[in-house]
């Protein structure tokens, strides 16, 4: 049997396009199968290639696991014996979970999420959209246009119609109905407005609706195309960021309740 390698199963799970964390333990204490510097990957199902020591520990890991890759943000995570645990959280800030393990030890470790980079979903082929494309390839976005993976567009994904009269109202139709929190579109707000009217006549729902933000962009005086990109494409930063912190928040409040 070949040796394992966890370089090579992150690499492939990369290849994938699935998200996976990378678990990692970096410290121990007292007695435990689990060794410091010992790798694994998490599945976002739960399964974990390699090894990080007893039942214990892997109960946690695939907990910790899950809430990482759904904040998309590296954690570190203690697991020691039950009559050792007073609070979810440590005086140090690591989240601590218990062990049942009669070996009694304490296992650290730290967890790494990886999910490929936000989609940032343009509809339209109109200069402004062209610009906001090239510039969100730099910015790290994995850039689709139209249809091209609208099916596997996610919550933390963005949308931007930015067709300026060809054929605005099917390309609105379209981003509303993905699962993105956030969908912006190229238009005056009274354009907006009268296109959402129109969808909401026919059956969409006021909420799906309400979540669209027209004009795109922060004002920022934008005149040509790549200015305007620039300010769409801020805007769209700045709801990563916000998003981000709010997440954060949220599963701080969460550990503390």
């Amino acid at each position: 049997m070949a040796e394992f390698d966890i370089f090579d199963t992150v690499a492939q799970l990369r290849a994938q396009g699935a998200p996976f964390c990378v678990a990692t333990v970096v410290r121990t204490a007292d007695v435990t199968s689990a060794k410091a510097g010992a790798k694994a990957a998490v599945s976002s199902e739960g399964e974990i290639i390699g090894h990080l020591g007893g039942a214990c520990v892997k109960r946690a890991v695939k907990a910790a696991a899950e809430e990482a890759l759904t904040q998309g943000t590296p954690r570190m995570i203690r697991v020691k014996p039950s009559d050792k645990v007073v609070t979810l959280l440590d005086p140090d800030g690591v989240q601590t979970f218990k062990s049942g393990c009669p070996s009694g030890g304490t296992v650290d470790l730290l967890l790494e999420p990886y999910r490929q980079p936000q989609r940032l979903v343009i509809f339209g082929d109109t200069p402004i959209a062209q610009a906001v494309a090239a510039h969100a390839t730099l910015a790290g976005f994995r850039v689709c246009h139209g249809g091209e993976g609208i099916g596997q567009v996610e919550a933390r994904d963005f949308v931007l119609v930015a067709s300026q009269g060809q054929g605005d109202s099917a390309a609105l139709r379209s981003a509303l109905e993905t699962s993105a929190r956030r969908v912006s579109m190229v238009a005056s707000r009274k354009k907006a407005r009268v296109l959402c009217d129109k969808l909401v006549a026919a059956g969409m729902a006021e909420a799906q609706v309400a979540r669209l933000k027209s004009p795109a962009g922060l004002d920022i005086g934008g005149v040509d195309p790549h200015e305007i990109a620039l300010s769409i494409l801020a805007e769209i930063i700045q709801w990563r960021h916000q998003d981000a912190r709010t997440a954060e928040r949220e599963d701080r409040d969460e550990k503390t309740a």
